[in-house]
């Protein structure tokens, strides 16, 4: 919505007002059928009308439009295959130049067609061709290792065989075998047949394959594997995968029968095997020669594939967007009804007022693009519904406002907290951060942002540096404002600094210390702005700057909070009225004035006078002994006076509050109620409209204890909800006292301490440590934190006062949108 605003308006739009939302109206536009396409086109370009839904009531699947939808579907579907299919072959769509009519969108459906046909085509052949390659290696792989195995079997086989023949000659009297040794050696029908089986196996499988196999034939196999130096890719999945070469020797039908099912269940890939030298020779020439000739076909068909995938890469995302915009003008068709002759839309929607010249542009213009004989009708409807609000933004008031928009978006024409949180947060988390060295390295890091923020738009950033991206002048204006409470601080990296001259304190003499303030005397004029650096360093102890915040803290609490009150005298309908003024608004501000108000005026008036009365024993005896004298304790003569007065009117603001508005309530019900039966007649169908709702309104049942507890409940919440905001606000204290006590940690046990062993190792170690823990801790963490702190007292504290919050936003047809959504 914050693009929108710079587009909607144009040279027409009236001055941005920020404190209330865009004046809206219910317009009622009857399309032609020729030219309803391309008139929603057109209102999607500016973005300026939400359509309402007039068919609510019908499924998806008995609109007008349907089918057309479903067309765009699918070819969204082939659309996210394409793309699916340049990421495989790292192939990015390139960005031409979008122009509506450059291609109809019939022509596309067809095209889009063809070439997933095409490329399907294509994937499943080089699917095919792919896994035939892929086993032709590995059964080259099972030549090799096979051969290389029965090779040696074969040279083993026979030098046993000449060592048995010589051991036979030289002692043939003694170690001649027995009658049925040599029968069996002598008859070959006695011999028993091998058998064998080769193949792959996974490597990780290898040793339950092992196992199960020896379980399976009852150890009557003879197995071989040979591990594979690299990994091959797998067939079947296409994976690279270490895998053994195996050879099983078996002795049976059924062992054999038992082995090809453990090899199936464990993805063994088989392959035959000839025990022919000759033979495996030849196979090892063949296999190879079809490598060759398939790895050539593989490649074409690559570059074939890659070559189609970029020329759909080329108008890839002209396509994309005009799937998407046709999808989204449908769907935009489908929320408008047909009228009785079924010749036109009638489309209702909200629109900003200031758009009212530019939409019948729109309009007269697709009329003339779309050859129709018959215009639009454009014209505003009168209702009593609720129009959604519309808060134009740039990119500096967008975070602030997405801020509010979290807690909850405003109702029409309501008060916008918007406005004033472009100054209160910043400078709320200021008085928690302030540190002006921690808030150059915000205002750094914001610069880069802003500097290179054409840049950072275009990419993809992740999910949390997609927020700070966001939030770029929201950290802006955190990073300024911490600077200048900083100063006023006097702290870098808590140290302090003679910025605008040196202290106005010295030592009178040689006993005096840095731990306390005896010996001090005032030897220059006052520190010109900030506080003085002599109240820091080992002088934190004193409760200087402590007491300077805390009080500050409660200033700041009670102007926000009065603001509070404020705000809702001007938000509209809620307290433009005699009876809300006199005894909701106005008791509130004295309550609250009454108490912590005066403490405000007490430590005003104590920093400018320089007293050294206590503020707790004033506030605690003004309820306990309201009477007594206040003694040094007195700042201003005529204190004890106002006291009373001031204490007297916050106990009279409760029951002004509680009691009298139920009452008049009830009295002005009941005058209006009298005075119906004299009502004028109204002659207009709007007066009457109005007149019927008002009778309607009216004859409702005042219940009066209904409306008393409401009374009672919000004047004991407001009550004890002044007190708690106001120590609520105390944590603009705690937080700052946090913040700077880490950084005089981090800086005194990291960066002195290291210093202190005049060591160049440790010294570089210490600094290490110094920034990560300043980083991550005081730049990070306590970024965080001050954050959600602001956060609470801007939705509790503040907006809580007056904001409703129960709105809903402007949501227009509009195609600048549609880059945002991840389809």
């Amino acid at each position: 919505m914050a693009d929108r605003g710079g587009r909607g308006g144009g040279g027409c739009c009236p001055p941005l007002d920020l404190m209330r939302s865009e004046p809206m109206h219910l317009v009622q536009i009857i399309i032609p059928m020729e030219s309803a396409h391309l008139t929603v086109s057109y209102l999607g370009d500016i973005g300026l009308v939400q359509f309402k839904d007039l068919n609510a009531d019908k499924s998806p699947f008995q609109r007008t439009y349907a089918n057309q939808i479903k067309r765009c579907g699918e070819m969204a579907r082939k659309l996210r295959f394409f793309r699916e299919q340049m990421l495989k072959a790292s192939i990015s769509p390139s960005t031409t130049p979008m122009t509506r009519n450059n291609i109809d969108f019939d022509d596309l459906e067809i095209k889009l067609g063809e070439l997933e046909t095409e490329l399907v085509e294509v994937n499943a052949n080089s699917e095919k061709l792919q896994r035939t390659y892929n086993e032709l290696l590995e059964y080259k792989l099972v030549l090799h290792k096979a051969g290389e195995f029965f090779h040696s079997a074969r040279n083993d086989a026979a030098a046993q065989h000449r060592d048995t023949e010589a051991r036979q000659v030289g002692d043939a009297s003694l170690d001649s075998p027995l009658l049925l040794e040599q029968e069996m050696q002598t008859d070959p029908s006695k011999q028993i047949k091998l058998g064998f089986i080769s193949g792959l196996v996974p490597k990780e499988k290898s040793m339950a394959f092992e196992r199960i196999l020896f379980r399976a034939t009852r150890g009557n196999l003879f197995l071989k594997q040979v591990p594979i130096d690299d990994p091959v890719k797998d067939p079947v999945s296409g994976e690279k995968i270490a895998k053994n070469v195996f050879v099983i020797f078996y002795s049976g039908e059924r062992a054999k029968t038992k082995i090809l099912k453990i090899c199936e269940a464990f993805g063994a890939n088989r392959y035959p095997f000839m025990d022919d030298v000759g033979k495996q020779l030849l196979m090892i020439d063949e296999v190879s020669a079809k490598i060759q000739e398939l790895k050539t076909t593989i490649d074409v068909g690559l570059l074939h594939r890659d070559n189609l995938l970029k020329n759909i890469g080329y108008q890839f995302e002209l396509w994309y967007h005009l799937v998407r915009t046709e999808k989204s003008v449908y769907h935009t068709l489908n929320m408008l009804s047909l009228d009785v002759t079924k010749k036109c839309l009638v489309a209702e929607g909200w629109s900003p007022v200031f758009a009212a010249n530019q939409i019948q542009d729109v309009l007269q213009r697709a009329t003339f693009d779309s050859k129709s004989q018959v215009g639009s009708i454009f014209q505003v409807l009168h209702t009593r519904e609720s129009p959604p609000t519309y808060f134009r933004t740039n990119k500096f008031t967008s975070a602030f406002q997405e801020i509010v928009d979290a807690y909850g978006v405003a109702k029409y024409q309501e008060a916008n907290p918007g406005v004033y949180s472009i100054i209160t947060f910043p400078f709320l988390f200021a008085v928690m951060f302030g540190d002006w060295g921690h808030g150059l390295c915000l205002l750094a890091v914001t610069l880069f942002l802003i500097f290179r923020e054409k840049k950072l738009s275009s990419q993809k950033l992740g999910d949390i540096m997609e927020m700070v991206f966001g939030g770029r002048y929201l950290i802006l204006m955190m990073a300024i404002f911490s600077i200048y409470t900083g100063l006023i601080y006097n702290e870098f990296f808590s140290v302090p600094f003679e910025i605008f001259g040196p202290s106005a304190y010295a030592c009178r003499d040689a006993s005096c210390r840095d731990a306390t303030i005896d010996g001090l005397i005032k030897v220059r004029r006052t520190y010109p702005f900030g506080l003085d650096p002599t109240w820091h360093g080992s002088r934190s102890e004193l409760p200087f700057l402590n007491s300077l915040k805390m009080k500050m803290s409660i200033l700041i609490g009670v102007a926000q909070m009065n603001l509070g009150i404020v705000m809702s005298y001007f938000n509209g309908r809620f307290f433009r009225n005699a009876v809300n003024i006199w005894f909701q608004f106005i008791p509130q501000l004295i309550f609250l004035n009454s108490l912590f108000g005066y403490l405000s005026l007490l430590i005003i008036v104590k920093w400018c006078t320089g007293a050294t009365a206590d503020l707790y024993h004033v506030m605690i005896y003004m309820f306990l002994s309201p009477t007594d004298d206040l003694g040094e304790n007195q700042l201003f003569p005529g204190q004890k006076t106002l006291q009373l007065v001031l204490l007297l009117l916050a106990f009279i603001s409760v029951p002004w509050m509680l009691l009298p508005k139920p009452f008049l309530l009830k009295k002005q019900h009941e005058q209006r109620h009298q005075g119906q039966a004299y009502a004028r007649l109204q002659t207009t169908d709007n007066g009457s409209l109005e007149e019927q709702d008002h009778d309607s309104h009216h004859h409702e049942e005042f219940e009066f204890s209904e409306v008393f507890v409401h009374q009672l409940i919000h004047t004991i919440e407001f009550v004890l909800g002044a007190v708690s905001n106001t120590a609520s606000y105390l944590r603009l204290w705690a937080l700052s006292l946090a913040h700077s006590e880490l950084s005089s940690v981090f800086y005194d046990k990291v960066l002195l301490l290291a210093w202190g062993f005049n060591n160049v190792i440790i010294l570089i170690v210490g600094l290490i440590v110094f920034i990560f823990a300043t980083v991550g801790v005081l730049l990070v963490m306590e970024t965080l934190s001050a954050f959600l702190h602001a956060l609470r007292l801007h939705w509790v504290e503040f907006m809580n006062k007056f904001y409703e919050g129960d709105g809903y936003k402007f949501s227009p047809f509009s195609f600048a949108l549609l880059a945002e959504e991840d389809e």
